[in-house]
């Protein structure tokens, strides 16, 4: 199983360096009742957008003010990766934490390379690989950003997983933003055609691009998976169905 935790479900990306505990604690727990293999990534929300944009880290190195940004970046990353991983070991997770700054490489923003024998090895050992969205070296433009969903996509190639899970904020893929537009419609099953439905604009900071980019991405992993799908990770007990291969409230992929 290949989890994708989003930013906005593990911390609140209203408020900077914001960790959800609570929310965490409850999500760690469904992974370990459901008893899944799994590989997580997990989003930086409000730890890693703000700084990233204030640096537009996402374009490369165009002055040396930005490296100051990348300390900065990475370290509020980290600090949010130990947070989750303290709270996977409290509900029984063995959690391997493998940061993209040195298991990444970038290509004009692009990911081309990933050491995924470190994935394999930590599966190997029964443990869950965890990765997140960080800074990385880019052999074009010297550094970028490495989204979680660029790492979901390659993960989602290399393993071929059962099932792929976005956890998001709200029930699925709308279309339009079901926050501000309460006539807002989920569309259970999503296919390129609707992306000419989907809103054009985050109400956050997000430098990995636009919710077009982010389906885009789910639509190629949807041939590499036996499902896609994408569900409110803040609703109890909704994960931990979903692993166990229940139907749940949610959007489904179906690009291939």
């Amino acid at each position: 199983m290949l989890i994708k935790l989003g930013g906005s479900v593990i911390t609140d990306k209203s408020r900077l360096r914001t960790f959800r505990k609570d929310n965490v604690s409850r999500l760690a727990g469904e992974i370990a009742r459901a008893g899944k293999e799994v590989v997580l990534v997990h989003g930086a929300g409000s730890y890693g957008h703000v700084v990233a944009d204030r640096f537009q880290l996402q374009r490369g190195f165009f002055e040396d003010r930005q490296l100051e940004g990348i300390g900065e970046v990475m370290q509020d990353v980290r600090d949010l990766n130990a947070k989750v991983m303290k709270t996977l070991r409290s509900k029984g997770v063995n959690g391997a934490s493998i940061p993209p700054s040195v298991a990444a490489e970038l290509d004009n923003g692009v990911l081309v390379g990933l050491s995924l024998r470190a994935f394999e090895r930590y599966l190997e050992l029964g443990m869950t690989p965890v990765t997140f969205g960080d800074v990385a070296l880019d052999r074009s433009r010297k550094f970028g950003i490495c989204s979680g969903d660029q790492l979901m996509e390659r993960l989602a190639e290399h393993f071929r997983p059962e099932s792929v899970i976005f956890c998001t904020d709200v029930d699925g893929v709308f279309s339009s933003d079901p926050n501000t537009h309460p006539d807002a419609r989920l569309i259970e099953k999503v296919d390129r055609s609707a992306l000419d439905l989907l809103p054009i604009r985050s109400k956050y900071v997000d430098v990995t691009g636009s919710i077009h980019g982010k389906i885009e991405c789910m639509l190629r992993m949807s041939s590499n998976c036996g499902n896609c799908i994408v569900i409110n990770g803040n609703v109890k007990g909704r994960l931990e169905s979903a692993l166990k291969g229940k139907k749940v409230r949610g959007s489904t992929i179906v690009g291939g």
